[in-house]
């Protein structure tokens, strides 16, 4: 519990982890997190189990509650076996690094056979690349270009995202999340 004289954190800095019925994050990155208000419907509509507190304690004139750190799902959702194609899975999957170079600032993403070819925007198609290997690159096909991704571009299952998630923990990670989440990582202080 905070002491007299350190002010209560905020509700708004209160979220709470989501954890499927499994007790397994629907998503380690991002983290599934619910903001304090979303948390506590849930409570109230019956849909989750708390598994963990924080200290801070939210009131009305008839109620009192503290705010639920770690939430289960009641019901399991299934997760779907393939991600949408999104700008955000395709560097998650090239785990956020330009597979020419390895640079990880500004990321763009490139068409290994040019759309001018007749290359299509697919997972097996484009591949993670930063703005001046994008640009040397240009309209010109792998073999032109003399430039080859490091991994060939390929449709990734959502269990294969949520791996590659796991490699870019959270800054903030609070310590009663430490028991359902699996990251090689301390919690800094």
């Amino acid at each position: 519990m905070a002491d007299a004289d350190t002010p209560l954190p905020s509700p708004d800095s209160c979220p709470a982890l989501v954890l499927n019925a499994d007790y397994r994050p629907l998503s380690y990155f991002p983290l599934s997190l619910w903001s304090w208000q979303s948390s506590v419907k849930a409570v109230f509509l019956d849909r989750v189990n708390i598994l963990s507190e924080y200290d801070r304690v939210i009131r009305s004139p008839s109620f009192e509650m503290q705010l639920p750190s770690v939430i289960s799902l009641r019901d399991y959702i299934h997760p779907s076996k393939y991600p949408a194609f999104t700008r955000f899975n395709l560097f998650l999957r090239d785990r956020f690094a330009c597979t020419y170079c390895g640079a990880k600032q500004d990321l763009t993403f490139d068409h290994v056979v040019p759309r001018a070819y007749g290359g299509r925007t697919t997972w097996e198609n484009v591949t993670t690349a930063c703005a001046p290997c994008n640009v040397r690159k240009g309209g010109r096909t792998p073999a032109q270009a003399h430039m080859f991704p490091s991994i060939q571009p390929y449709r990734p299952t959502s269990h294969q995202l949520m791996e590659n998630g796991r490699a870019f923990p959270p800054n903030h990670l609070h310590e009663s999340w430490l028991d359902y989440l699996y990251w090689d990582t301390e919690l800094e202080a």
